[in-house]
Formats: structure tokens, sequence, C-alpha cells
């Protein structure tokens, strides 16, 4: 009766109890007095945990006293979303706990620091990895694109421009020919010249082009699938919570770096750009696994591929501040502050590394350095405009035909050969594109060649204009037949880009679209500018020409117009405008024309967004089925939580589960026999008082745990999500708790709730589903999938095209 009696024979219980678990044994006798004694001690607790005379149900009693974490509980299942509020709340808690035990040792207050510190030196390293990985795809893909023409004979590694450095036989006038580079017809047949040498590099050219796809495609179909197209609309998805598995794995990142390479040198209208963010995010989530903190916990790994996809920017065109508010604009669905920090130090370190390998051999970090020495004039935003205008329309188009023509691809038996697709689409591109000198060249190189402002050492055929014997200066530049010749094989350029870029995009190989876009837009705006510049020079007298160009002066810089023209239309395929201007001009060094790339950029967004709201990767969301919730997007209907929620009227009632009363067995058959992803659990069947909310995963674990480590738990035993549970009979078997996985805390709303103010809550807290209650009572559920077939049959559209839950 004494206290201090009860505890003597309280710790003598808890002695007795591990060391006959650690035994393994269960007497019968033993077991019998300790329940005895654990009854004289604890009242009808060791009751509420199901006794039986042999013991069995001790273990349960053990693993509640013990708390010890299930394998697999807390975890999520593929195509599933993540609870935001639970990872952040589990963080959370763990920071707290680190944060008191650091004041107890030196050892715990070490870990604290080391805690602290990994967030920068995971960054760290996923810039050096993702600088080193860019470096080498650049410089593989600018050999392999040599590759299809010849061959370097004192190093068949160098490409055609390292192979004639360190040459002392090249000419001016043919600088990019040596003797120790030779085409493909001078090593096969010993000439350059004629009919013959011609086909022979004609082919050859086809050969390595149709090789290089054909290993990209067969890669990529037999390793990892996941390894095909952009990649940047599966971040986004990724980003605001939904799991992928294997989309940034191992072999996707090594599968989609060789294939990357192999794609962009056969000579196909895509680019690295993109592709480089999801390499830059396969990093990232395989360096996680290195770091506890970011290995358990869902959201902070999000948090960290945040700063992976402006790694990937930064690294694709030396613009780390463009790669910075690239991800908070366009890709991130979480953005606080402290991952503004890291993703700029993580894109700092990664220019770092691409700089020090020095991919193009220039010394420089961008990719095109451009040197205009003519400022623009405030009557040149009239073209300017005209650019961003196109930009916007070319956007809209583009957006539309890719679209129809990717979901043929999904709809019909084109969608079954993705490796004759490849095939085909390589062989016509390269087909069509050798005979034009700016169809051959790749996208980057094409682009530098169009940004380029002429000077009296360019020996391109768009610098080729008149000049007097004597002069040695740029101004008066009549357009000679070189810059017509060249106009005429760009205007055919333009038209075979448009088309082909279509359908390259979404095909089953590695492909972005940030340089094709900005081919196209450079294109027009090249062709503009040697347009404006001809009529600046030949009617200096117009009234719009003579207040700031006076006769013989260099006005017009139409490189100038392709810097623009290029960034208009990228923004109106991608709707990016903040980050893009700063990509631009970190792009090409041209700070001094911010107000030109602003004026098309905007204007070509207003013009797409007037012909359809969403960017490409908002359309490819939309056409692959993920669950994104679009936070650019409004609701402006006026429907009620009820007119959405489930079960509907003629829906049958929604399954719930009993805080006490079910057995195990029932449990199971509920979970075979539905296909959610969680159930909510009440009071009772007949109050339907809300209790709390039950993932499915977690349920199925738990269960399965409590078979295999509780003895004598049975179908028959039954379930509490109560903290203490109500006696049972001694010779009943073993109850299961399962308190310790029940969201006590799920997110409600009423039945009048505006459904406009719901899906806010689903978009500002990352929410997989929200209960739906009246006057206390639940009503039903609405989950993610649900908002989303929601908006989609309010716009019309089809709500079944949500593929996954």
């Amino acid at each position: 009766s004494h206290p201090m009696g009860f505890e003597k024979v309280r710790r003598q219980t808890e002695e007795l109890r591990l060391s006959r678990r650690e035994l393994g044994t269960v007497w019968d006798t033993s077991s019998a007095c300790l329940w005895f004694v654990e009854f004289l001690c604890y009242g009808t607790t060791g009751f509420s945990n199901g006794m039986t005379g042999n013991g069995a149900g001790s273990n349960g009693k053990l693993m509640d006293l013990l708390d010890e974490p299930v394998p697999g509980v807390g975890t999520y299942e593929d195509f599933n979303t993540i609870d935001w509020v639970r990872e952040k709340s589990k963080d959370r808690d763990r920071h707290r706990e680190i944060t008191s035990k650091s004041e107890q040792s030196t050892w715990a207050l070490l870990h604290s620091i080391s805690d602290a510190f990994s967030g920068w030196l995971l960054m760290l390293l996923i810039g050096l990895l993702s600088g080193a990985l860019a470096g080498c795809i650049d410089i593989s893909a600018h050999w392999l694109t040599d590759l299809k023409e010849g061959v370097c004979l004192s190093g068949f590694w160098f490409n055609h421009e390292h192979c004639c450095w360190g040459s002392n036989q090249t000419t001016f006038q043919e600088r990019d020919k040596c003797p120790q580079w030779q085409s493909w017809a001078e090593l096969l047949g010993g000439s350059s010249e004629g009919a013959a040498a011609y086909i022979v590099n004609y082919l050859m050219f086809m050969l390595c082009a149709l090789l290089f796809s054909f290993l990209a495609v067969i890669l990529v179909r037999a390793f990892a699938p996941y390894a095909c197209g952009s990649g940047i609309p599966e971040i986004k998805t990724i980003l605001s919570g939904f799991i992928i598995r294997g989309y940034l794995g191992k072999w996707t990142l090594i599968i989609k770096t060789i294939t990357l390479v192999l794609a962009v040198s056969s000579g196909l209208s895509l680019g690295k750009e993109g592709p480089l963010v999801h390499v830059a995010c396969c990093c990232a989530n395989i360096l996680c696994h290195l770091f506890t903190k970011y290995r358990q916990n869902e959201a902070k790994r999000r948090e960290v591929l945040s700063a992976a996809a402006a790694v990937g920017v930064s690294v694709a065109f030396g613009a780390p501040i463009g790669g910075v508010l690239f991800s908070l604009e366009e890709v991130s669905y979480y953005f606080p502050l402290k991952t503004l920090w890291r993703s700029f130090f993580a894109a700092l370190v990664a220019a770092f590394t691409l700089r020090s390998i020095n991919p193009f051999g220039n010394s420089r970090l961008v990719l095109f350095y451009v040197e205009f020495h003519t400022p623009w004039h405030m009557v040149e935003l009239v073209p300017f405009t005209l650019l961003g205008i196109f930009g916007g329309l070319w956007g809209a188009l583009f957006i539309r035909a890719n679209i129809a023509w990717c979901r043929r691809r999904k709809t019909t038996r084109l969608g079954h050969y993705p490796v004759l697709e490849v095939l085909v689409v390589t062989g016509i591109t390269a087909l069509l594109s050798f005979p034009n000198s700016y169809t051959r060249m790749s996208g980057s190189e094409l682009i530098s060649e169009l940004f380029n402002d002429c000077s009296l050492l360019d020996s391109s055929q768009l610098c080729d204009y008149n000049s007097s014997e004597n002069s040695n200066t740029l101004p008066d530049r009549p357009a000679g037949p070189g810059v017509y010749t060249a106009l005429w094989q760009l205007a055919l350029a333009l038209f075979f880009k448009m088309l082909v870029t279509v359908v390259t995009f979404g095909m089953k190989v590695p492909s972005g679209l940030f340089i094709p876009s900005m081919a196209v837009g450079a294109i027009v705006g090249r062709l503009l500018g040697v347009a404006m510049e001809q009529m600046a020079l030949n009617h200096h007298d117009w009234l719009i020409v003579k207040g700031w160009c006076s006769s013989g002066a260099d006005c017009i810089t139409p490189g100038l117009y392709a810097m623009v023209g290029a960034a208009a239309c990228l923004g109106g395929v991608t709707r990016m405008t903040i980050s893009l201007v700063v990509i631009m001009f970190e792009l090409t060094g041209g700070l001094e024309y911010i107000v030109p790339l602003m004026a098309a950029i905007m204007t070509s967004k207003w013009v797409a967004d007037a012909l359809g709201r969403e960017g490409i990767y908002e359309a490819h969301i939309r056409l692959n089925g993920y669950p994104f919730l679009e936070t650019k997007e409004e609701y402006g209907h006026k429907t009620l939580a009820q007119d959405v929620m489930r079960p509907r009227q003629s829906d049958p009632l929604l399954v719930v589960l009993t805080q006490e009363g079910m057995s195990v067995g029932e449990i199971e058959g509920v979970i075979a026999d539905t296909d959610y992803s969680g159930f909510p659990v009440v009071v009772s069947q007949e109050s339907q008082r809300l209790v709390g909310f039950v993932l499915r995963r977690d349920l199925v674990i738990s269960l399965d745990n409590a078979r295999k480590r509780q003895d004598g738990v049975v179908s028959a035993s039954l379930v509490f999500f109560l903290e203490h549970a109500p006696p049972q009979p001694f010779s009943g078997p073993p109850v299961v708790k399962l308190r310790g996985i029940l969201d006590l805390s799920p997110f409600t709303v009423t039945d009048h709730t505006p459904m406009a103010i719901a899906v806010d809550i689903f978009r500002k807290l990352g929410l997989r589903q929200c209960l739906v209650t009246h006057n206390g009572r639940l009503l039903g559920i609405i989950t993610k999938k649900d908002i989303l077939k929601h908006m989609a049959q309010m716009s019309n559209r089809d709500p079944d095209s949500i593929l996954f839950n």
C-alpha cells in the first residue's frame, strides 16, 4: 500500500519485461505473475492492451511503452502527394529536439552545429557536381557535333576549333580550315571539292545524326524511361509535393547525361538547357541521401530541389542570378527566404566550377557574349514591340501545335513506335538541314552568329557589306550580295525551325526548348534588324529617321534586334518575365539593353496570355495529367465545398473508421475493398463526430507490423485509436493501439465554405485532403484530385484527364 512499494514493484516489472523480451521466451507462470503484478501497479492500463493467460498481449504494452518507430510509417507511395503540414511539423520537432539536447553535452552541441551546417555543405556539393557535369556535357556535345563533319588528325578528341588553334597554316579568310582537320570526304575520297565530296559529307552527316539519335533513344528506352523530354514539367510537379519514384534517381542521371550529349549532337532542333535543370535536380536528390535531415523529410528535400533548379539554369546559361529568379518565378512551389540564400550560393559554386572548366574556350562564363557599340534610341521601341508581338503569337501557336502533336502521339499508334519516330524525325532534319549552313550548325552557334555585331574583321555572310576602299570605319554600310544570300537562307531556316521544333519537343530523347525558341526569335530579329538598318541608311531623310540618325552614321545594330527577338520568343513560349530579362543580360553581357528586353518580353507575355493562359510547361503538365495546382491560375467560380466534396448525393456513404470497436479483420477488409489514400476516424458510425485522419499506407504498415511483432494478434483483435483503451476480457486476444499514426488535427472546412477559399488553402498549405464538416459532424472529404477535376470541369475540360491520385 506504500507508494514507494508500488514504485519498487514497477521498476522490477519493467526489468522483468525487458529481460524476457531479450530472451525471446515466454513462460506461462511468470507471464501470469507479471500480468497480475502489472494489474496491481497500473490498474486497468494493462488490460487496455489486451491480456491473455499466456501473456500474449504483453508485447502490445511493450510497443506502446517503448514507443519504437515502425519502419515505413510516415513515408509515401509512388504517385502520391506528400503532406506538407506533417513534414514541416516533423522537421520542427526534430530541430526542437536537437536544440534541447545541445545544452546537455559537447557531443550534442557539435551535432547541432553540423546539422545547421549540413544545408550549406549540401549546396556546395550540388554546385560542384552539377558544374562539373555541365562542363563535360558542353565539351562532349561540341566534339560530337563537329565529328559529323570531320576528324582532327592530331588528336581525334579535339573538336574543330581546338584542332586548328595551334596551326600556323590557317588564313584569316579561311580561319576554320587547317591541315590537321579533315572532312570525311578528304579522309575517304582524298578530295574536298566537287560533287562526290559533297555527297560523301552529306551521307556521313546523316549517318552520324541517325547513329547518335538511335543510341540516345535506345538508352532511354532500355535503362531510364524518365530521362526523356525536358524534365521541367515533372520537376514543377515534384516540387509541388507529388512523388515520382525514380525520376530523380541515379540511373536517370547517368542516362540523361549521356543521351543529352547524343541528342544535341544529332542535330535535332532541341537544346540542353531544360534537361540540365533535370540533371542538377538528380544530383541534388542523390546527394540528399548523405544527410539524414533531407533523406527522411520530403518537404526539406524539395527545398534542396528548388535550389538545384537554380543551379541547372546557372550552368546552362552561365547566369547564376537569373537561375535563382527562374527557380523562384517559374519552378518552385514553396520557396522560403532560407532557400533563396542557399540557391544563390549553390548557383555561385556551380558557375565558378563551370568557369574553371572553361568549356567554351573563351575564358568567359556567358554563352553568347556580345559587344554592341551603338546605343539604342527611343524610336526603336516600336520594332522592339513588334518583335514582342511576334514572340507572343509564335509562343501561343507553338504551344497549341506542340500539345496537339503530343496528344496525337499519346492517343494513336504513333506513340507505340518511339524509336522509329526519333529516327524518322532525325533523318528528315538531317536531310533538310545540311544544304543550309544556318540549319547545319548547332542552335548555339546559330544564335551566337545572329547576335554578333559585325566588325571589319568578320568573314560571315551576314557581314558582307559594301564599303569604300579607303574606309576603315563601320558607318554607311549598304548590304552586299552575301547579306542578301544570308537573308534568304535565314528565312528558309526560320520556317524549318518552326516546323521541326513542334514535332521534336516531346520525343523520347532529352530535349530542351530554350535554344530552339531563342533561335526562331533571333532569326526574325536579325531579319528585322537588317531591314531597319538598310531603311535608315537609304532613307535617312525620312521623318522617323532624321531626328536621331544622320547620314553616314551607324545607327542600327541588327545583333541587338536578334537578342530582343530571342528573348521575346522564349518569353512567349515559357511566359517567363523577370527571370528571363536577367538571364538575357547575364547571357550576353548586354546590361545597357535591359529596357528593350523588358519591353519585348512584357509585350510577348501580354499577347501570348491573350491567346492562352498556359505556358508550355503548364500545358504539358495538364497533358500528362499531373496533379499540379497552378498558383498563377485564379479560381473565379461561386461553388461551395459541399458541391465538390465526396460522397455526392448519388454516391455510397463515406468510408470511415471508428475510434474503437473495429477489429483488425474489419479494417483490413475496408483496405482491401477500397483504394482510398486515407480514412477519416470518427467517434462512432451513429454520431459521425470527427476524431482524426489516418493514411492508408501508415495503417497497412502498422497492422502488418502488429501481426509480426505483437504476439497473439489475430483478425478478431480490436483496434483502438484512443489514448487509453477500455478494459478487455482477460481471455480475449490482444488489442492493437494505433493512436500514434492518427492525425489529430486534420484540416477541416464547413460545407458552406466557398471553394475559392478552399483552393487557396490547398495551394498555400500544400494539402493532400481536407475534411468537410457540419456542426462538428463529418460530411465528406475534398482531395487535391477532386479540386483539379472540379476546376477542369468548370473550364469545360475533361475532368478524367487527371490521371494520378
